[in-house]
């Protein structure tokens, strides 16, 4: 985890799906990226908090201590969150892996603020119809990349990579 500083572009702050971690490997590798362009990136642990509103809350309380400029960066339910934060504090920018667009009547639709984004989705995600991002994506005029792959996007890091790398040059 790398501190925020004034020297910095600002903070990414990256959120690990449900069924993962901090240490997964698409947020470890979006965070060098970020790292590497000048950027302070964080990791929280949202490992036993399993509501979406209470992983928000969490991100929502770093943001405040961290105070700054943020790039949020959320995969699955990271995503949700991601943009659920969006919504209550301000954010430069929007990178979203695999978002779910609903997560069912028990839980606030997904929505994002009116800031840049990016969403990477897999066509043959098996949890996320493929559909339901790309009309979420053009009913906000997001940039959508799509691609040959699964829920993890596990054949696709480093596109991820590649293209994380020109959304942050983009929004510099």
């Amino acid at each position: 985890m790398s501190p925020y500083n004034a020297v910095m572009q600002g903070l990414v702050i990256l959120s690990h799906g449900q069924e993962s971690g901090p240490d997964a490997t698409k947020v470890t590798t979006l965070a060098l990226v970020a790292e590497r362009l000048g950027w302070g990136s964080q990791r929280p642990d949202y490992r036993g908090i399993v509501s979406p509103l209470a992983r928000r809350d969490h991100l929502l309380a770093r943001m405040r201590v961290a105070g700054g400029r943020f790039v949020l960066v959320g995969s699955s339910m990271g995503a949700f969150v991601s943009g659920l934060a969006s919504l209550e504090a301000p954010v430069a920018g929007l990178f979203l892996l695999a978002p779910p667009i609903s997560l069912g009547a028990e839980w606030p639709p997904f929505e994002i603020a009116k800031v840049p984004c990016a969403i990477v989705h897999g066509w043959r995600d098996e949890l996320i119809p493929a559909a339901d991002v790309v009309a979420f994506a053009q009913a906000r005029g997001a940039t959508l990349h799509l691609v040959d792959d699964e829920h993890r996007l596990a054949t696709h890091v480093d596109a991820c990579a590649a293209w994380f790398r020109q959304f942050l040059d983009a929004i510099r």
